[in-house]
């Protein structure tokens, strides 16, 4: 039983973190229709940023994380008006296909700029464990926790009570009508990469926290946490979050157990596990747990 709740734990501090990459994902499509496969670029960006601002400019850890949330918002919001804006009316394909070409332009930069060796973030709670019954909890887990919850709960409340979060919850629901209201669909868009952006940075800390955790595969995690948001559904906040937790536990249990139990699967079978049940919850609910079906009358 220890080993289940152990497993289920860190599944959960996994799956937080896959959430967070999720609700980029979420946001721009429920905003543009657009999936944005160059969220993981921003992770890993929002991540060496963190380390830039905290290891080579000696600023405090959270100084480096606020400021690394912030020029990741002002990286989404600039992607948004030099380059996404300019594509407004041309067939989504081509849309996808940029940001595609925008995820290879990030991973070149980066290790360009940090190189290709692992570092330190300089995250405070390093490896540091906490022994409660006989769970091992770790600092990084909690904190991951702790950071996925605080952005999710000030993600809810800004969408549920600001001003802008209600003008971005119309246009997803109809783009013609929130204009019709005087709601600008441009300001919208600006708003919603700014949103992807910073959440990225966040979602890039609780990756690259550890011991030599910061790589320029950081932002791989985005493939990982594509299925939670197809789980939960393309255009729903809540299911990115459900979504992101079934998966993480889901990857956790079958690392913990699937050796012993099915060792014919191979090693790291854990890893396509995720697949695997996004494809089994696609066949019995094409649009997710949580999505929005789409009806086309001819």
């Amino acid at each position: 039983m220890t080993k289940f709740l152990q497993l289920v734990f860190e599944g959960t501090a996994l799956g937080a973190g896959y959430a967070l990459v999720a609700l980029g994902f979420v946001v721009i499509y429920r905003a543009t229709g657009v999936i944005n496969f160059a969220q993981g670029g921003f992770v890993l960006l929002g991540a060496y940023l963190t380390y830039n601002f905290n290891t080579t400019w000696g600023l405090p850890f959270w100084v480096s994380v606020f400021l690394a949330v912030v020029c990741g918002a002002l990286v989404g919001a600039l992607v948004e008006a030099l380059i996404l804006r300019r594509m407004v009316g041309q067939p989504q394909f081509a849309i996808i296909m940029l940001t595609i070409g925008l995820l290879f332009i990030i991973d070149q930069i980066v290790p360009s700029v940090w190189g290709y060796d692992a570092l330190n973030l300089g995250d405070p709670w390093g490896l540091d464990t906490t022994d409660i019954g006989g769970l091992v909890l770790s600092h990084r887990s909690l904190a991951t926790l702790a950071l996925a919850a605080a952005v999710l709960t000030a993600f809810f409340v800004y969408f549920k009570y600001s001003t802008m979060g209600i003008a971005m919850r119309a246009t997803a629901i109809d783009q013609e009508a929130a204009l019709a209201q005087g709601i600008s669909a441009r300001r919208v868009f600006a708003v919603s990469w700014a949103i992807a952006g910073g959440v990225a940075a966040i979602a890039g800390v609780t990756q690259a926290a550890g011991a030599a955790a910061l790589a320029p595969t950081v932002g791989l995690v985005a493939l990982r946490a594509f299925p939670a948001m197809i789980l939960g559904g393309l255009d729903s906040p809540p299911g990115a979050v459900v979504g992101g937790v079934l998966i993480g536990i889901t990857q956790n249990l079958t690392a913990g157990y699937q050796p012993d139990m099915a060792p014919w699967l191979g090693n790291n079978f854990h890893l396509v596990m995720p697949y695997v049940v996004m494809v089994i919850i696609l066949m019995v609910r094409p649009y997710g747990l949580f999505g929005t079906p789409e009806v086309q009358r001819a």
